[in-house]
């Protein structure tokens, strides 16, 4: 672990398996509740200089940039270890860590001057909070510590990171990365199964928790939070829509339609777990989809013919098993996939469902794993009330040949991210934030900056 800047090692440890084998090949440190203590110390007494020079954090986040891109090599084969995704992939998620730290080191918080006269002055100033808790889930592990690392550092903030006991190496390493580059205590990252992470949410010495993961672990997150009235942003779970107006080109939109919801095995919250189809286009848009899943190797991370790898755990691989079971037991027909991979590892193949409707639990949850349900609609309203008939709000998509048209109606989906004609196209200056149970607060751009704030107000009479 990174504590105080030094490499730190524990009395105790737990495993990690890969994915691709379900054997573990590596231990990581158990964090003792001092080794806690200690990371939140340092974090608190780092606070006091790094608060202050907005040009050293700017300078300093574009060398953690450059740290980062130097050590694409060491970090992205440990990152396809341990959470299955091909080597390429990983390599892209590594750099998107620079790309996040490079933007964030580009943008600054200004004073907001409300008056500057002879009667009064006075100055909005926008200061960190303190000490951030940050949790990090294991589908991207290193792209979803960048997004908390970024903005929270340039703000002035310090940080405590934990990623999830499925991928804490990789998170580790890049704490040793950056502690070459940071000063000590400004970033700490430890590691912990899962008492660790309410043990953080308690903590009295965090002024906010910034949390990815389920809907049901960020409820007990903001209760942890509550008592200390701790600051949150919460970026939960989604069951997005995508849904397909009549005049859509199934030639053309079938691939990335199709990848919109199996990147990374369909491991992603804001990816495509559900498809509205008009009735008369839905055998033609079921064989499509079936065709490009027919096509895609699955095979193991390291192997360069790997299109998709394993899910990342056995209890996820286990989830998604059940779905399409319970689905095909009510009359669902697996038209692609449908069954695990035969051998070891957490594989499963990509799977589109038909026949399914409303009230399946693979339509109504969220999936987080390679397999697509396909459903019919009658009318583009209808489309519309069932894509948000769900406790979910992250985002969405609507495509058609008709722009205009298919900007309209994705404006009626009720979530925080709503595409036309593509999906899954995140940037570091886009706000994203969820409605209902997919979130609390925004991350990105400077929208998520400021989150990392508290408002300040300087009035200062002159009368």
């Amino acid at each position: 672990m990174t504590i105080g800047g030094e490499a730190v090692t524990t009395s105790g440890s737990f495993e990690v398996a890969d994915p691709a084998t379900g054997v573990p090949f590596a231990t990581a440190p158990e964090c003792t509740p001092a080794l806690l203590d200690s990371a939140m110390r340092s974090a608190s007494d780092a606070y006091r200089s790094w608060r202050q020079d907005s040009a050293v954090r700017q300078e300093l986040l574009l060398a953690s940039a450059d740290a980062v891109l130097a050590a694409v090599d060491t970090l992205a084969p440990v990152l396809t270890r341990e959470q299955g995704k091909p080597l390429a992939d990983a390599r892209m998620e590594v750099r998107s860590v620079a790309v996040w730290l490079r933007h964030f080191a580009g943008l600054g918080v200004a004073d907001e001057i409300l008056q500057d006269d002879e009667k009064a002055f006075i100055r909005v100033r926008r200061r960190p909070l303190g000490v951030v808790a940050a949790i990090t889930p294991w589908n991207f592990p290193l792209s979803l510590a960048a997004w908390k690392i970024a903005p929270a550092l340039r703000a002035g903030n310090t940080m405590v990171l934990k990623p999830s006991p499925y991928t804490p190496l990789a998170t580790l390493l890049l704490g040793q990365v950056l502690a070459d580059v940071l000063p000590a205590g400004v970033l700490n990252v430890v590691s912990g199964s899962d008492p660790l992470g309410a043990s953080m949410t308690g903590h009295p010495v965090p002024r906010k928790i910034s949390f990815t993961g389920s809907v049901t672990t960020g409820k007990h997150v903001a209760a942890a939070a509550a008592p200390d009235l701790k600051r949150l942003t919460l970026e939960l779970g989604g069951n997005d829509p995508a849904i397909l107006l009549d005049d859509v080109d199934v030639s053309s939109i079938a691939e990335p339609l199709f990848w919109s919801a199996f990147r990374n095995n369909g491991q992603v919250c804001s990816a495509v777990k559900r498809v509205y189809v008009p009735e008369h286009r839905y055998d033609e848009v079921v064989e499509a989809l079936a065709a490009v899943a027919g096509s895609v190797r699955v095979g193991p991370g390291s192997d360069p013919s790997s299109r998709l790898g394993p899910l990342n755990n056995a209890p996820q691989r286990d989830r998604v098993a059940a779905l399409v079971s319970d689905a095909v037991r009510r009359g669902a027909e697996a038209v692609a996939g449908g069954a695990a991979v035969d051998g070891p590892g957490f594989f499963y193949r990509p799977t589109i469902l038909r026949g399914v409707s409303d009230g399946m639990a693979v339509v109504d949850e969220e999936q987080f794993g390679p397999v697509l349900p396909v459903l019919p609609y009658r009318s583009v309203d209808e489309a519309v009330s069932r894509a948000n008939g769900t406790h979910f709000g992250l985002s969405g998509s609507v495509w058609g040949t008709d722009a205009d048209r298919a900007a309209a109606v994705a404006d009626e989906l009720d979530c925080g991210t709503a595409w036309v004609n593509t999906h899954l196209a995140l940037r570091p200056d886009q706000p994203f934030s969820g409605a209902k149970w997919s979130g609390i607060g925004v991350e990105n751009g400077h929208w998520g900056l400021h989150s990392f704030t508290e408002v300040a107000v300087l009035h200062r009479s002159r009368g």
